[in-house]
């Protein structure tokens, strides 16, 4: 029962934790309470969207699972935002979600130093070094097993202490059908971390055969589905519909006529929700004004009736959520499978964690994943793979593997959840990354595979497909500055050029130039969107080069902001609170001000 890494949880986080601590050698435990519910959509059965779409990419390109997963056991593949420029593109799939948790299951069972226990813990086991420090040991499981290792990573999800709200009834819960894990945040508390309460939900669940499609509209895929992992070319899958409608005058009547029954405002339920994602309820409050709200009717698999009601989360009772489904046309038939619920949860404030998702009280102690307060598949995915990635590196005595704001949307989560910490459930959004453009979900490869290969994250298979494809982006880009193209007015200008002028579209340079359609579609948007782009890139280059001066102005650990006189007492307490590492961190802590990033360099140079 001794292991390197023992990685607890087995949603998003911790299924791509265990992967990638098994892929570097680690002999590695994933304990969770349920096999059966690996990865589990606990919520909405898809994956991606715009910004979560680039995490997925990113996570694909870091040698992660999702990618392939989703690719296999997607039902209906979506680029949202095709209208608008690359940096807002975002791939969404709906999954087949027994699929998608079994072909996960299915692929960590066959990965090389990884062993699954069905095993539900409720304690961590901590020592501490003769200067007080303290540091994990194993965990102990509610079987009285106990497992050692000097490396956890922790993704508990909504486990922790969750209770479940239908109306006014509450049951303890990790989800509709799972016991919580109610014994753990206490080992967290006497381990010096920070618990707080946080709060989410999820729609009914139809039957399918109970609604009347004809009062409908149909949403469908896209006639060339994109897919998400960088090993594939293409999708060839038969795709399933969504479906459209909308609520309506009498929805929102009865919704206030029994506001003093929904937990979140009879006062039952005080932690905070999403803000992105309201529940029906929020919304009638927050947006008076409206008459109705769009609903999406998404299928939740190829084997199953049963559909997912995106965009009417409640916590209402059993009876109101009847009458109010009941009231929406194309629904007034329609048989409940599931009610909607509500869950509260603890989660761990993330500025009590260092950049590399190790805590700060307890060495060894890694979090990813909802108990860094943040929401979303995608999300936990990312920082399960860097948790464990840091957690095996510090195993071997290496630098942490942490991602830059620059390089990646899974480093400006990471700076975003250290720096700032969260008040409500953190969400990525395009708007959060400051060089999106950069950021685009088609170059992720090209951004992180060759870091992930120096890592060890990333296998020969997948290194020999970046290779090949750099090489032919590569040939492209020559053959672009090296052709020329006559222009009407006479002369001549480099393809380079003429496709860089916003009327020009790469259809046209394939009539011109009939050899450039041997390249694949993602060899040619690549060195297109580069292309275009590139005067908007070289400005956002400009402003990287500045925070990478910053950055390379280091902060000592055991730095004494209460000895600069000079500092603000607001300055001198978050800076000691959340310890940035470099001056480029400590400016986006919150309330930190220019002048007080002048008094801290001006000391430091000292």
């Amino acid at each position: 029962m001794k292991f390197d890494v023992i990685v607890v949880g087995g949603g998003h986080a911790g299924a791509e934790a265990a992967a990638a601590a098994a892929r570097l050698g680690a002999k590695t435990a994933l304990l969770t309470s349920n096999l059966d519910t690996i990865t589990q959509m606990s919520c909405n059965p898809a994956i991606g969207g715009v910004a979560k779409g680039q995490i997925v990419r990113e996570v694909d390109a870091l040698g992660g699972l999702m990618g392939e997963n989703i690719d296999a056991t997607g039902i209906q593949f979506r680029m949202l935002n095709s209208s608008k420029g690359p940096a807002m593109h975002g791939p969404r799939a709906q999954a087949d979600k027994k699929a998608y948790q079994f072909g996960m299951k299915e692929r960590l069972e066959n990965i090389e130093n990884l062993h699954l226990h069905q095993e539900l813990v409720e304690e961590l086991l901590i020592a501490r070094h003769s200067d007080g420090k303290a540091f994990v040991t194993g965990v102990r499981t509610m079987l009285g097993e106990i497992y050692e290792a000097p490396r956890i990573v922790l993704t508990t999800g909504t486990f922790l202490r969750g209770i479940l709200h239908y109306g006014a009834n509450q049951f303890p819960g990790g989800r509709a059908g799972d016991m919580p894990a109610d014994r753990l945040t206490s080992s967290l508390k006497q381990a010096g971390l920070r618990i707080e309460r946080f709060k989410t939900g999820t729609p009914a669940r139809l039957h399918g055969k109970t609604i009347d499609y004809s009062k409908l509209t149909i949403h469908p895929g896209d006639d060339e589905p994109v897919p998400f992992s960088f090993l594939h070319e293409t999708i060839q899958v038969e795709q399933i519909p969504c479906w459209i409608t909308r609520t309506n005058a009498k929805v929102h009547q009865l919704i206030r006529d029994n506001l003093h029954r929904a937990p979140m405002y009879s006062g039952q339920i005080n932690s905070t929700g999403p803000r992105y994602c309201p529940s029906i309820e929020t919304k009638i409050v927050r947006f008076s004004e409206k008459e109705s709200h769009q609903l999406y009717l998404e299928p939740e698999g190829r084997n199953t009736c049963e559909i997912y009601v995106n965009g009417l989360s409640t916590s209402l009772p059993c009876d109101v959520q009847r009458d109010m489904i009941h009231s929406i046309e194309g629904l007034e038939n329609a048989q409940i499978m599931r009610y909607a619920y509500a869950i509260e949860y603890d989660y761990a404030p993330p500025e009590q964690l260092l950049p590399s998702l190790e805590t700060k009280a307890v060495e060894g102690l890694y979090f990813a994943g909802q108990i860094n307060g943040t929401t979303g598949y995608e999300e936990a995915a990312g920082q399960g793979l860097l948790a464990a990635a840091n957690a095996v590196r510090s195993l071997n005595a290496q630098d942490p593997l942490i991602l830059g704001r620059d390089e990646a949307y899974l480093g400006v989560m990471v700076d975003d959840l250290v720096t700032k910490g969260v008040d409500e459930p953190y969400r990525m959004f395009t708007s959060r990354a400051e060089h999106r453009l950069r950021l685009r979900g088609d170059n992720a490869d090209r951004r992180l595979t060759e870091i992930g290969y120096r890592a060890g994250l990333v296998n020969e298979k997948r290194w020999n497909v970046f290779c090949k494809k750099m090489n032919a982006i590569e040939r492209l880009f020559q053959f672009m500055r090296s052709t020329r193209v006559k222009l009407t007015t006479g002369g001549s200008i480099s393809a380079e050029e003429y496709l860089r002028r916003p009327e020009v579209e790469w259809n046209e340079m394939t009539e011109r130039f009939p050899q450039l359609s041997e390249y694949s579609v993602r060899v040619t948007e690549q060195v297109c969107w580069d292309i275009k782009y590139s005067g908007y890139l070289s400005r956002q280059d400009a402003s990287v080069e500045r925070a990478h001066k910053l950055q390379k102005i280091r902060i000592p650990d055991d730095f004494d902001y209460f000895s600069v006189n000079q500092l603000r007492m607001e300055a001198k307490e978050q800076l000691a609170k959340i310890r940035p590492e470099t001056i480029d961190q400590a400016s986006r802590i919150r309330g930190i001000t220019p002048a007080d990033l002048a008094v801290l360099v001006l000391t430091l140079r000292k």
